[in-house]
């Protein structure tokens, strides 16, 4: 009787010892989601960000050309003014869009975080039940 209770203890141990394996390693092979949603956002917000200043940056650069070679007043330079002003509303409606981004990308790093904790996790529990299933190999 005693033996056949150690022996269903054993199989039910790897049993149980094999689903948490399996469960840990699918988890350890599928952070790309994950790592590819970050990439994501942090590219994104670098893309609209830079754009935004590249245009304001060429606009404010031709505005003080004009304005050196036209004088402030100059059609040139009115024209240039009204697109640095379009740019910076262009610029301020975008920094929503990365506002969005950056929060995306906060959520992205807690899920990771959480993920891997409930990795290490399981990876403590198999090791526990590793140990308990030589215990009871050991027949004590």
């Amino acid at each position: 009787m005693k033996a056949e209770l150690i022996v269903c203890r054993g199989v039910i141990a790897v049993v149980f010892a094999g689903l948490l394996a399996g469960g840990t390693y699918a988890q350890s092979q599928d952070p790309t989601p994950q790592q590819q949603d970050i990439q994501n956002d942090k590219k994104d917000i670098r893309a609209d960000r830079n754009a935004d200043r590249r245009d304001i940056n060429h606009d404010r650069d031709q505005l003080a050309r004009d304005d050196k070679k036209y004088g402030d007043n100059s059609a040139q330079a009115q024209a240039d003014r009204k697109d640095l002003r379009v740019d910076r509303v262009d610029r301020n409606k975008d920094q929503k869009d990365i506002n969005h981004d950056r929060r995306d990308l906060n959520k992205d790093r807690v899920d990771g975080n959480k993920d891997q904790r409930d990795i290490n996790h399981d990876k403590r529990d198999l090791h526990k039940d590793r140990k308990d299933l030589r215990h009871d190999k050991r027949g004590h």
